[in-house]
């Protein structure tokens, strides 16, 4: 699955598109982690998220932390439903 990034003056755009699941979260991770920390910030977008697991949410939380690790400030936008839900479910702020 790729990922869709552009970064843009001091701010990385990032949209995952499908699932962010148990099959697509290692390659997800493989795509972004090694970009982290090359622009001041990252935004986030969750909008096309068609399905999310716990291995999902540990994906989020894994880009949450390293993002802080690398110096990157993190903002997560356009949350799908399917993401909603799974925030909801374990009581996060959706």
């Amino acid at each position: 699955m790729p990922l869709l990034y552009e970064a843009r003056d001091d701010t990385a755009h990032v949209e995952v598109d499908g699932e962010l699941t148990i099959y697509t979260v290692a390659d997800l991770g493989a795509q972004l982690l090694p970009r982290l920390g090359g622009t001041p910030h990252l935004a986030l977008d969750l909008s096309q998220v068609t399905e999310m697991d716990g291995a999902g949410l540990q994906w989020l939380m894994l880009i949450q932390r390293e993002a802080r690790r690398a110096g990157t400030q993190l903002t997560v936008s356009g949350q799908s439903k399917a993401v909603v839900e799974v925030l909801a479910l374990c009581n996060l702020v959706a």
